[in-house]
């Protein structure tokens, strides 16, 4: 700048200077769009009537799905129509399925593929909804040289590309910790002692079939205002339980056992007998998940069970006991996915009291 031009107090504008009063449009970092969600429901062949039960409070129709199994046992997966940019909800327990010829084996490949197919159709997000979560008693290693196979399901979930899981009453909580993906834990706690609490039976007595469900069975004592016993278990091989003695007092009073599944029923059976033995008046037995096997339905018949009251997270096999009684959990899943879908607060439709042991 020349002196003449600093003592003349002429105004100077640089090139490119902008005004404050009049920017110049600055391009925008994202593009508003007025996008519509979809939530699309499918089911696999695992328990397709649970489905349906979710799909009609829902609102909303199944989506066509082609599954078939060819000759040499591979499972075949289509879907109908275009899931493109929805979310996607895939209703398949990781159970069989003796009516339509389904294995757990099969039903877990089925769940793969269609997560797989799902995710290559450019599904917006993929929610696996196994409210049974198969092998989930192989949680850890029991003894040496074996797989911890729950976890291994986990990771073929997510590299399928399921984005997250809805699922009930695992084995073990600390199965959430195989998942790298949201897990939204469902618990029938509620359900069955609502159930329990409208028989208005007198004396109850909730027993622990062992000290791993010491905390559930507690938790179902409180909420029936009922008294806890525990009973001493081992198991000196798989599958196979035998029952020590009570811890508590049954006497004169009706039993309620607690578990969160119920396989082969052996271990209700002898736990029956016990209470029973003890002085028990009257037996029930309550758990989530019916996995039951060809001779569950002798080992409950043969125990004097008033009533065993379970959820159709599992379908029940035609075979069942006539006492066995099963109460839906399609409300309890309707309301979790829909909140899911909504981004909505899932922990809310229990309290946060979903993690029972």
């Amino acid at each position: 700048m020349s002196s003449a031009d600093a003592t003349s107090g002429a105004v100077r504008t640089l090139r490119g200077a902008v005004s404050a009063l009049d920017p110049h449009p600055v391009p925008a970092t994202s593009l508003e769009l007025a996008y519509g969600k979809r939530l699309m429901l499918f089911t696999g062949r695992a328990n397709p009537e649970l489905a349906a039960r979710i799909g009609a409070k829902l609102g909303v129709d199944l989506g066509g799905v082609t599954l078939k199994t060819f000759a040499d046992g591979e499972v075949y997966c289509r879907y109908q129509e275009s899931i493109r940019g929805a979310d996607v909800f895939i209703v398949q327990p990781t159970c069989g399925n003796p009516r339509l010829g389904m294995t757990p084996n099969d039903s877990l490949m089925e769940l793969l593929l269609m997560i797989d197919a799902a995710v290559g159709a450019s599904a917006h997000r993929v929610i696996a909804v196994t409210p049974w979560f198969g092998y989930s008693r192989q949680d850890k290693k029991s003894s040496p040289r074996e797989p911890i196979s729950a976890r291994l399901v986990a990771r073929a979930l997510e590299s399928a590309g399921a984005d997250r899981v809805l699922t009930m009453d695992l084995h073990a909580g600390q199965i959430q910790g195989f998942f790298s993906k949201p897990v939204d834990h469902m618990t029938a706690l509620f359900m069955l002692t609502q159930y329990f609490a409208d028989l208005r039976l007198e004396d109850l007595v909730v027993v622990s079939p062992d000290a791993g469900r010491v905390k559930l069975a507690k938790n179902f004592a409180s909420k029936i205002g009922a008294e806890l016993a525990i009973l001493n278990k081992e198991r000196p091989a798989q599958q196979v339980a035998e029952i020590g003695y009570v811890i508590g007092d049954v006497a004169g009073r009706t039993a309620v056992l607690v578990d969160d599944m119920i396989g082969t029923a052996g271990t209700l059976k002898a736990a029956a007998q016990t209470v029973i033995d003890e002085g028990a008046t009257r037996v029930y037995a309550a758990a989530t998940h019916a996995v039951f096997s060809e001779v569950t339905a002798e080992n409950l018949a043969s125990a004097n069970f008033e009533q065993v009251v379970v959820t159709d997270t599992i379908p029940i096999r035609p075979d069942a006991a006539d006492n066995v009684r099963v109460l839906s959990c399609a409300d309890l899943l309707t309301d979790s996915i829909r909140r899911i879908f909504t981004d909505d607060s899932v922990s809310e439709v229990f309290g946060g009291e979903n993690q029972l042991f």
